[in-house]
């Protein structure tokens, strides 16, 4: 059931004794489940009202009021961020909405979040930081979920197997996450607490500060990863880094090799969790949205894999080029005739001309190799060698050799190899 702004006011004044209405507007949530309002009172004060379309998502609500209670004031101070506090309640038809004190700050969008400066991005990991050091009594105080790693590895299988008995699931999606989900290496992780439906909309921005965070409707103890997939889906790289750099900054546990890869997988299963729910209700809109969603994305993940693996095929075939080339350079130096050595010749008296004295040292000039370096700022000493033999020079015939027997200076078969890195890409599910 869609309630409009002015119908959630009306249901505002029955939850909360007082209340008076003078102005409202639509609150940023999620369509699917909830409408939303901002109101201003009589007496100047701002309130948030949440009222849910359906029974689940009336149960999620009431979930959240729960969570809400739990949290002592003693867990509050500790939080570098406010939560909402629960002024009333109302049911109608079934349904309880809910009304809540209003906090300071207004959503932003994304690309604002990731233009927001240093000081955000440090208070957005930090936020993530903080929820993941939440003790789980708060969580099972409430009866709420805790999955282990591997119950929560079992959940997302079961679920992959109920999305595929749509048959709406492109295969190249099954495939990548059935085997990303039979990858045991990837689940091994601490499991912590999780707000369970973090992104943009739940952030209340403040003079370019986290001042609050909503929607605590989905809070159990799971994969921290869960709380990063809405950053890993935005087109935002250096804002995900700096966040994630900022979250193990605040973090005292060791780094999670494999977060951001399983956060990856959850940003797109997430379509496929959209599509389920969207049948399940019977909304056909929002069905078709959903397969339009995972057929993009298995398109782009079919490029990407091409792309890939032409570039693999190129970077072999240059190796190989290379090799050949190797190869063929020191057949060519092993097959090369050797210059065959003078006879000796007589030996001189001392003093005479052409000859030194005793102990005179003759010392070889130094050649050091030139230095390149990359955009990065390393250096590499690069030797070149052509396999040619040295022919004498001017240098040569001005200093007498040192016996009267010229022995041949062996090729060189010195081939500089050259290694090729590759970037490897995202959205590591």
């Amino acid at each position: 059931m869609r309630r409009t702004p002015m119908e959630l006011a009306a249901l505002a004044t029955a939850a909360v004794p007082g209340l008076e209405p003078v102005a409202f507007g639509p609150s940023p949530d999620d369509a699917t489940d909830f409408d939303s309002a901002l109101l201003r009172g009589a007496d100047g004060r701002r309130w948030r009202v949440r009222s849910p379309r359906g029974t689940e998502a009336s149960a999620r609500l009431e979930t959240e009021m729960l969570v809400l209670r739990s949290f002592s004031p003693a867990i509050r101070a500790e939080l570098p961020f406010q939560l909402p506090a629960v002024a009333g309640t109302v049911q109608m038809l079934g349904l309880t909405t809910c009304v809540y004190t209003h906090l300071a700050g207004t959503v932003r969008e994304l690309g604002q979040l990731a233009r927001g400066g240093q000081r955000l991005v440090k208070d957005i990991g930090g936020a993530l930081a903080a929820i993941h050091a939440l003790p789980h009594s708060l969580v099972d105080g409430a009866d709420l979920p805790a999955y282990s790693a591997n119950e929560f590895r079992q959940r997302r299988l079961n679920e992959l197997d109920q999305a595929a008995t749509t048959g709406k699931i492109p295969p190249v999606l099954l495939r990548r996450w059935e085997n990303a989900l039979e990858d045991v290496s990837l689940w091994r992780f601490n499991p912590t607490v999780v707000h369970g439906d973090l992104h943009e909309d739940n952030l209340l921005i403040d003079d370019g500060r986290v001042t609050a965070i909503t929607g605590w409707t989905d809070l159990r103890v799971g994969d921290p990863a869960d709380d990063m997939a809405w950053l890993v889906a935005s087109n935002e790289p250096d804002f995900v880094d700096s966040v994630i750099a900022a979250y193990h900054e605040a973090r005292e546990e060791p780094v999670d090799p494999h977060l951001l890869r399983r956060a990856a997988l959850a940003a797109e299963f997430a379509l496929a969790q959209y599509l389920v729910k969207a049948l399940a209700l019977g909304d056909r809109d929002a069905a078709a949205d959903g397969e339009d969603m995972l057929q993009q994305l298995a398109s782009d993940i079919e490029a990407q894999d091409a792309a890939e693996a032409a570039e693999r095929e190129a970077a072999e075939r240059e190796a190989a080029e290379r090799e050949a080339a190797e190869r063929e350079a020191a057949e060519r130096a092993a097959a090369a005739p050797q210059v065959s050595a003078r006879p000796a010749a007589p030996p001189m008296p001392p003093g005479a001309p052409g000859t030194r004295a005793p102990f005179e040292a003759t010392h070889p000039s130094q050649h050091s190799a030139p230095t390149a370096e990359g955009a990065a700022g390393a250096r590499a000493l690069i030797t070149e060698g052509d396999g040619a033999k040295p022919q004498a020079g001017p240098a040569a015939e001005a200093e007498p050799p040192a016996s009267n027997a010229a022995s041949a200076e062996p090729p060189t078969d010195a081939i500089p190899l050259i290694a090729r890195h590759a970037r490897e890409g995202t959205h590591d599910a």
